[in-house]
């Protein structure tokens, strides 16, 4: 358990028992009513008792004691010890849903969160790879010999299996062909089952954030790649514990985000290119197609974006890369 995770739980336990109970039943509304993730669910969490240790130093004994001053009171300490804007804003989010929710469950008299502002979260134009750039590394696991998976739990690793060495590269070609190609988060990449695929209509079945199902397609080099890799790989490693999973680790389990994120900045880095994270990858498949004439509301669907807005910002990046362009080339820019 990392430190931020114990200093965690050790204020959960440490809570008043109203408020601890308050904080638990919360959390099982997070993962069984709205279905969000075990990663959301911890940072929602790890927001809510933030608050109410802050919430019982001011004296606050009884969850109906939180009002509007003890949340202002939070977002200014944690404005203090130098969180970022984008932290703000998350930290309020989660004191609104959370005041929200205990309201409805008759635990707080009113909403109070609902008056509670944020700081506008300022959000960096994400860093994209060239097209060239995103060919070169889907294209690197082809050119390159591939650094065994390193094992999760972090200990030392054994030898690999010998057929491994001949497998792992096909696998690291589909990973990267499918990033690119689709757009798709890492957690929804190794996600993939093998039914997920259809290969006669080129699409993939992709379950995104709060469950959300969508069919993303896919072009041919990605199903060269998902050819090789189901012909040729993954028979070499699968293994009882495999299951239906698309892409595997070397030892025959699902393939984690963790070691596909190190595959993905491992091959940018061997090929001599900017710094690359599979969400680099994603950046850069929205803002090509963006820059290729693609429908915004279109790059929205495939991206699973639930608003608009969260697309947007690669009509942005595509701005900035053309007045790259202009003021590089036009004499009089």
């Amino acid at each position: 358990m990392s430190r931020p995770e114990r200093g965690t739980r050790a204020m959960h336990q440490a809570l008043p028992p109203a408020l601890r109970d308050a904080v638990d039943d919360f959390a099982e509304h997070l993962s069984r009513v709205r279905n969000r993730s075990a990663h959301t669910v911890r940072a929602y969490v790890t927001d809510l008792v933030s608050l109410l240790d802050h919430a019982v130093r001011m004296g606050c004994v009884d969850l109906a004691d939180v009002d509007l001053s003890v949340l202002r009171s939070w977002l200014a300490r944690q404005r203090t010890v130098g969180a970022a804007r984008t932290s703000l804003a998350r930290r309020a989010a989660s004191a609104r849903a959370f005041s929200a929710w205990a309201h409805r469950a008759g635990l707080l008299p009113a909403d109070v969160g609902a008056a509670l502002a944020s700081p506008r979260a300022h959000r960096e134009l994400p860093s994209v790879l060239r097209a060239d750039q995103a060919a070169a590394l889907v294209e690197a696991p082809a050119r390159q010999a591939p650094a065994a998976d390193p094992p999760p739990d972090g200990s030392a690793s054994g030898a690999a299996k010998e057929p491994a060495t001949e497998a792992v590269p096909l696998r690291d070609r589909v990973l990267l062909e499918l990033l690119y190609a689709t757009g798709v988060r890492i957690s929804e990449a190794c996600g993939l089952d093998v039914g997920d695929v259809d290969h006669g209509r080129r699409v993939i079945r992709v379950f995104g954030k709060g469950g959300r199902e969508r069919s993303v397609p896919y072009g041919v080099p990605a199903q060269r790649a998902l050819d090789d890799w189901l012909r040729q790989g993954r028979p070499t490693l699968v293994a009882d514990r495999s299951g239906d999973a698309l892409l595997l680790g070397a030892r025959g389990g699902r393939l984690n985000p963790t070691t596909a994120r190190q595959i993905v900045g491992g091959y940018a880095e061997a090929a001599g290119l900017p710094r690359t994270s599979p969400h680099g990858l994603r950046h850069s498949a929205a803002t090509h197609l963006l820059e290729g004439g693609a429908d915004l509301r279109a790059v929205q669907e495939l991206l699973g974006h639930s608003s608009l807005a969260s697309t947007q910002i690669y009509t942005h990046v595509s701005v900035e890369r053309l007045r790259a362009a202009y003021r590089q080339a036009h004499p009089r820019a």
